[in-house]
């Protein structure tokens, strides 16, 4: 039985850090947007992301692409 994996939908989350806590640890926030095209080219998802880290006041960590696929048997 063959596995076919198809694709749905995906995210863009990016990870910033907003500061401190008491311990001195960094406190970290996630910025998560939905719906992104399946055949999204990584490299526009990332040009995407640059443009709203420019937004962003805190420091960025992490940008990670979510993608989100069926599995079906064929």
């Amino acid at each position: 039985m063959a596995v076919v994996k198809m694709p749905q939908s995906g995210k863009l989350v990016i990870k910033v850090q907003t500061g401190v806590n008491a311990a001195g640890s960094p406190v970290y926030r996630l910025r998560t947007f939905a719906n992104i095209k399946p055949d999204a080219a990584d490299s526009d998802i990332f040009a995407v992301a640059e443009g709203l880290i420019s937004l962003q006041k805190y420091a960025l960590v992490d940008i990670v692409r979510q993608d989100l696929n069926n599995l079906v048997s064929q």
